[in-house]
């Protein structure tokens, strides 16, 4: 890769990090599901009305977006909510590895050679680790959300390699517009209308810039970068930067929210980034191209 794009390429990962952050700043402005409604609405106008018409079925965006927009993001706005810390969120999130070589398996008959599977084993151990981890120090309800919301993850980026869109940017803004309506009635009815209300009659600059970033910066710049990157190189040269977010995640929340880091997360870190290496790049050598995977936050 040319040393721009590889800047470009850390760059991302620095976004897609740092959002954790961003996500939390932004709970103390938004109750979650409202915030994800405004995060995809924000990233969806605009751009709509000049990336073009859809170039996969509708059915592939409806399900990206109900997968992806609504499960993941819903969850993962939430469990941080309840107490999810922001750097263990970077990384946990990372299992979706796990559930997407798992659902591609059974759906899309990839079969795991040896090295995935020991890969997932390895993200496993990882994912265990953290749960003993945060079982000693925060909230297991929380945990499993997140979880939760790496399957469906998974499940979003299985869907996506059967679209197989040939325009990422113009894919992710679509998907964009699906989520939009399910998580704001979703919001009036678990989250009521006086919170709503009240949080957007508090609207601040400093809560516009949060929905700016986390839908401009992280979506469209991000996923579109991602897509170009993708676009030049084989998925090899370009994927393993993904293994950066949980870094910068990590790292971020700790010098900007204080969040400590326990050895023994530090040891959940080493397994899970490990394992999602071996299940991610295990069959590197045989790709030449790969569909890009929707941006993880």
């Amino acid at each position: 890769m040319r040393p721009l794009h590889i800047a470009l390429a850390v760059l991302v990962a620095a976004l897609w990090g740092v959002n954790f952050v961003v996500i939390e700043l932004g709970l103390d402005h938004f109750p979650p599901l409202l915030f994800s409604a405004l995060r995809f609405l924000v990233a969806a106008l605009p751009a709509v009305f000049f990336v073009g018409p859809p170039k996969v079925a509708w059915k592939w965006i409806a399900g990206v977006g109900l997968a992806l927009g609504v499960a993941k993001f819903g969850l993962l706005f939430i469990g941080m909510d309840r107490g999810m810390g922001a750097g263990l969120s970077s990384l946990v999130l990372q299992v979706q590895a796990v559930f997407t070589a798992l659902l591609a398996a059974l759906v899309l008959g990839e079969r795991p050679g040896r090295v995935r599977l020991l890969g997932m084993a390895v993200a496993l151990a990882g994912i265990g680790v953290a749960a003993v981890d945060e079982g000693a120090s925060g909230p297991v309800l929380a945990f499993v959300l997140v979880i939760a919301a790496a399957a469906c993850w998974g499940v979003s980026n299985v869907l996506t390699r059967r679209a197989a869109p040939p325009d990422s940017l113009n894919f992710v803004v679509w998907v964009s517009t699906v989520p939009v309506l399910p998580l704001l009635g979703l919001s009036l009815l678990f989250e009521g209308w006086d919170r709503d209300r009240e949080a957007l009659a508090a609207l601040d600059w400093s809560g516009a810039g949060i929905i700016v970033y986390v839908a401009w910066a992280v979506t469209i710049f991000g996923f579109g970068a991602w897509g170009f990157l993708l676009s030049r190189y084989q998925a090899s040269s370009v994927a393993p930067f993904t293994l950066l977010v949980p870094v910068f995640g990590m790292s971020s929340a700790a010098l900007l929210l204080d969040e400590s880091v326990s050895p023994l997360r530090w040891c959940a870190a080493a397994l899970l980034v490990g394992g999602v290496a071996l299940t991610s790049f295990a069959g590197a050598r045989r790709a030449r191209a790969a569909v890009p995977e929707p941006a993880p936050v």
